[in-house]
């Protein structure tokens, strides 16, 4: 029982460094990596080159599958590119797992202890990760040194014999044992090693282990799958077209096991070295076979899976992917998309409020205030979204950012509210009174409302590219509008100076309409402030310094 604790522990250890080098080097590198795969990906050999150098170092082909994922949703890359990437994923883990097979035991006390003092020392910081990212390497190769020893042992009893003897004689049933341990060890490159070192100490054949392994390969692409059950249809296509690739080359190879240890046996050094060699060999074959039918499993799969109608604002998909929270540099991009998605339904109730305004349409109005619902529901949902992202994973730009997204939708939703009372305002006190704005009156609300939605469309650019001249012409228009505002109010006064009807009529809905305008601009120009005071582009404060001669004159 003592030894089968142990390996039960040994094996929990090596899952647990898998998992601590995948996010640290994602945590490091995290951002980085997603703009090399976007700069790599522009025919599809370079793309599975390029999936298969991220894979490796981040030693997670489910990593990856979420980071191209992402870029599929976008826009930015074809799903038949995304899935010349995930070949080249699987190649990487296999080019790790080999790594590994090495006996680099006595690394580990190093790694160990170099991890611990760097992550101690620097925590929050790149170094901390970093050292993070080598306790995992160390735990790892402890780990694999563990599992060894305790199958040594275990291998002399006679129950366990028995008992690894069942395995040796039905394929499908070492395939499905590999897929259910790769899915609940949420890593098939610590299950390959598990069994490649299980073969080398005798434990199981070699059958069985190339079984396992295949349902290893198997279970990575279905773990995938499960981890973005939830998510979206862009999402969800890639690791489902991964998952055909799995598949179908678990079909392929299966039959050959025996004719491949036949004609390789002979040439190989030991059974290690035999099952990471063969994991390696059917990875590269399956890339071989299927990176001139990609675009055919492409097809598949959008059959399978059709996108949602994004025609309409309310149709659009989004883009919270909860299996994203791993990856926090992912998780922020997402965050954004999706306040982007916000700031487009606002941008939809401004343009539709000016035509309530001109046409007195109730039913539009009432429509209008139901989106309010939607902002203020995607407000929660980004909020809470942003809450499960660990602050502590968060690099500095990153951390900016989160507090950007967060500034952001906090405006939006504000602004969506304004919108939301300026339509009961105008109901109340126009469409259901029978009234209407004067010519100019109305020549004026349009100016600002056209000027209002320019710089709604400025501030969602600034948002997204955080230019700081475009920053700075935001803030500048601030200052237009407030002098736009307080001159249409001035000449408001003077129309009611000369009786004008239709403006004694209206005048408080028209000074309060003007006044609310002014403050939705105000919410949006506040999207510069966070972009200027990252740039230092901002002053301590406003007020202009009063010379000596002027402190003594009255106000």
């Amino acid at each position: 029982m003592k030894h089968l604790l142990n390996l039960l522990a040994a094996v929990a250890l090596l899952v647990w460094g898998t998992y601590l080098v995948r996010t640290g080097i994602l945590r490091v590198f995290g951002a980085n990596l997603r703009h090399v795969l976007a700069r790599s990906i522009g025919t599809r050999p370079a793309a599975a080159l390029a999936g298969l150098g991220v894979t490796a170092l981040v030693q997670s082909s489910t990593a990856t599958a979420l980071i191209v994922s992402s870029f599929v949703g976008q826009g930015v890359v074809s799903l038949a590119t995304a899935l010349a990437v995930m070949l080249g994923a699987d190649i990487g883990t296999s080019l790790m797992t080999v790594v590994f097979s090495f006996d680099l035991s006595w690394l580990s006390p190093l790694l160990i202890f170099v991890g611990v003092l760097l992550f101690i020392a620097r925590q929050s910081t790149p170094v901390g990760r970093v050292g993070r990212v080598l306790i995992g390497l160390g735990l790892m190769l402890l780990a694999l040194r563990l599992v060894s020893e305790s199958t040594a042992i275990m291998v002399k009893a006679p129950a366990v014999r028995a008992l690894l003897s069942s395995l040796s004689s039905d394929i499908l049933l070492e395939i499905t044992v590999g897929a259910v341990l790769a899915v609940v060890a949420y890593s098939s490159l610590a299950i390959v090693l598990l069994t490649a070192t299980l073969a080398a100490s005798g434990a199981i054949p070699l059958d069985v282990a190339i079984g396992l392994t295949l349902g290893a390969n198997l279970g990575s692409g279905l773990l995938a799958v499960l981890a973005t059950a939830n998510s979206t249809v862009e999402v969800r296509q890639v690791p489902l077209g991964n998952l055909v690739f799995k598949a179908v080359g678990v079909l392929l190879a299966a039959p050959f096991v025996g004719l491949w240890l036949r004609y390789t046996k002979p040439y190989l050094l030991d059974a290690q070295t035999a099952v990471v060699l063969f994991h390696l060999s059917f990875n590269v074959a399956i890339a071989l076979i299927f990176i001139a039918w990609v675009h055919v499993v492409a097809r598949w799969v959008e059959h399978w899976l059709p996108k949602a109608d994004k025609s309409m604002v309310a149709g659009r998909p989004h883009h919270l992917d909860p299996s994203a929270l791993a990856t926090p540099s992912l998780a922020i991009s997402n965050a954004a998309r999706e306040a982007l998605h916000q700031a487009d339904v606002v941008e939809t109730m401004l343009l539709g409020m000016l035509r309530v305004i001109k046409d007195n349409d109730l039913r539009l109005a009432e429509e209008l205030r139901k989106m309010d619902d939607t902002v203020d529901q995607l407000y929660s949902a980004i909020k809470y979204y942003l809450t499960k992202i660990s602050r502590e994973a968060l690099g500095e730009e990153e951390s900016r950012r989160w507090t950007d997204i967060i500034s952001f939708t906090i405006n939006m939703e504000q602004i969506g509210d304004i919108i939301e009372r300026i339509l009961l305002d105008i109901e109340d006190k126009k469409i259901k009174k029978g009234r209407s704005f004067s010519d100019a009156g109305m020549a004026e609300i349009c100016e600002l409302h056209a000027r209002l939605l320019d710089n709604l469309r400025l501030g969602m650019s600034v948002f997204l590219n955080g230019t700081v001249r475009d920053a700075q012409k935001l803030l500048e228009e601030k200052a237009r509008f407030r002098d736009l505002e307080r001159a249409y109010a001035g000449t408001h006064l003077t129309r009611l100076a000369e009786n004008t009807v239709q403006s004694i009529e209206t005048s408080s809905l028209h000074l309060d309409l003007i006044s609310d305008l002014k403050r939705i601009n105000s919410h949006i120009c506040s999207i510069a402030y966070p972009i200027l005071d990252s740039a230092g582009a901002l002053s301590h404060t406003r007020f202009r310094q009063v010379l000596p001669e002027e402190r003594s004159q009255p106000l």
